[in-house]
């Protein structure tokens, strides 16, 4: 009797075990079908979506504001900063920075908590349309897996033209226009240089930053990215 008693909480254990890892198969297993956006602009978001579901739940309004541009309709600057500060091995990765990566999980270790995403511009887009902004080490995993299929089929250009479009700018702000709008009352295609790295400095938490009310974050990161851009070489170098 004691034996049998034994082998059913164990029997239990392993067939929850097996259920959580057939679980966890299926949900890297679905990627979703990408190629029609090489021809579609997507009309939401996940991260759209999200916070819609937010605003119900408050009993709040929410009426997003986007606005579509091709990439030839965003300044140059902006274009330039935005790589600058968020994936400046944009052009050489193929969807993921493994460098990058590396140095997420070091800071990560150091503060023994999950903080750092190391995620590149395609990562990011991968996670927009269709994931959460969970840092589940699953939902990353196949944040990977959907940023690669975005590379084989849709190229870097394309993907940086849907990140400019979709990127939360503030709140209910998505995209560069919206948020070109918005804060500085002008086209995307008009932002100055300064008003260019302003908005891309506050896309780690756009939320909580503004590029229109500049506090000491702000200012010392716009120092930073100008700093960078000159050493790319988007910027002549001073005399």
């Amino acid at each position: 009797a004691r034996s049998k008693t034994k082998k059913r909480p164990s029997r239990f254990l392993l067939g929850a075990a097996g259920f959580c890892v057939a679980a966890c198969v299926l949900y890297l297993a679905w990627l979703p079908d990408v190629a029609s956006l090489k021809t579609s602009n997507p009309r939401t978001t996940a991260y759209i979506e999200l916070r819609r579901g937010q605003a119900a739940r408050k009993g709040q309004p929410f009426a997003p504001r986007l606005a579509w541009v091709p990439l030839s309709g965003i300044s140059d600057h902006l274009k330039q900063a935005v790589l600058v500060a968020e994936d400046d091995t944009f052009y050489r990765h193929d969807g993921v920075d493994w460098d990058g990566v590396r140095a997420a999980l070091e800071k990560d270790w150091e503060l023994k908590r999950l903080a750092y995403g190391g995620s590149t511009i395609t990562q990011q887009v991968a996670r927009n349309l269709y994931l959460s902004p969970s840092k589940n080490p699953l939902r990353k995993i196949k944040e990977t897996f959907i940023a690669w299929r975005l590379e084989r089929i849709l190229g870097k250009k394309r993907i940086f033209e849907i990140y400019l479009n979709i990127a939360e700018w503030g709140k209910g702000i998505y995209g560069a226009e919206a948020a070109a709008r918005a804060y500085f009352g002008k086209h995307a295609s008009e932002l100055s240089l300064d008003e260019a790295i302003a908005m891309a400095v506050v896309l780690p938490n756009p939320r909580r930053w503004s590029p229109a009310r500049r506090g000491p974050y702000v200012e010392r990161n716009m120092e930073r990215v100008m700093k960078r851009m000159k050493a790319s070489g988007f910027l002549p170098a001073e005399p």
